[in-house]
């Protein structure tokens, strides 16, 4: 279902997105990458070539409209078209609202709802001129619920949350254009390691120490839902760890 396709993933440097770039690459997919870490990029593109896949690898910082606009303009230049947009990029640095860390509030609401909006735009209309496309968006369980210093990380996944569904209704019956929104639970990665509130170190001890899920968890079902077939729209996939309550 994937051979050939052309997919577009961020925050590719590690984690998820580099999972999911293995994953859609083993698929058959053309794959193109794109983050901050062009080091990690680099151990990306040898591992996809070792592979015979085909991988674009770019430094992208999703805060940056230029940057998502030449990111997918490389990409349609190289192979012709979009078919898959992975919205990967994204923060966590949890801390309690009294705390004001007001540069990590920015600095979420840039990345995981601006980057998200960036990217969309500037590949949206790539899927409208061939009226197919399928748009994933990361958001988290974050998104459906709300706890102690998460408040702005909750709102930042909520967004996204809501951004999807839009999209969803917007795109999918008029233009063939599927959106996938997929909420993760406790998943091991460095996404904790933007956390400076030295009060939530017990938060993070405690994530270490359950069985958490896996990056390539997550990516096996962003595939399941890209491999469906076109008359089906996967529209949410939750996904928490066995041992995680809420």
């Amino acid at each position: 279902m994937l051979k050939d396709k052309i997919a577009i993933i961020t925050g590719a440097s590690s984690g998820i997105g580099y999972a999911t770039a293995v994953a859609f690459s083993k698929a058959g997919a053309k794959v193109a990458v794109g983050a901050r870490r062009t080091d990690k990029l680099e151990s990306l593109r040898e591992e996809i070539t070792k592979m015979g896949g085909q991988v674009h690898v770019q430094k992208l910082d999703v805060t940056k409209r230029s940057d998502c606009d030449s990111f997918i303009d490389a990409v349609v230049k190289k192979w012709g078209t979009v078919d898959i947009l992975v919205n990967n990029a994204g923060l966590m640095p949890l801390s309690f609202f009294k705390n004001r860390k007001l540069d990590e509030w920015d600095q979420m609401i840039d990345v995981n709802i601006k980057g998200v909006l960036y990217c969309t735009a500037a590949a949206i209309p790539h899927m409208l001129a061939k009226k197919s496309g399928h748009i994933i968006n990361i958001s988290s369980v974050a998104g459906r619920i709300v706890f102690p210093a998460g408040s702005v990380y909750c709102a930042t996944k909520h967004a996204v949350t809501a951004l999807s569904e839009g999209l969803r209704q917007e795109f999918s019956q008029r233009s063939g254009i599927r959106v996938t929104c997929v909420e993760p639970g406790v998943v091991a990665t460095e996404l904790t390691n933007t956390i400076t509130d030295e009060s939530l170190k017990a938060f993070v001890e405690s994530t270490k120490k359950m069985e958490a899920l896996r990056a390539e968890d997550i990516a096996n079902a962003i595939l399941y839902a890209a491999e469906s077939p076109n008359h089906v729209n996967v529209n949410e996939i939750l996904i928490r760890p066995t041992t995680q309550e809420r």
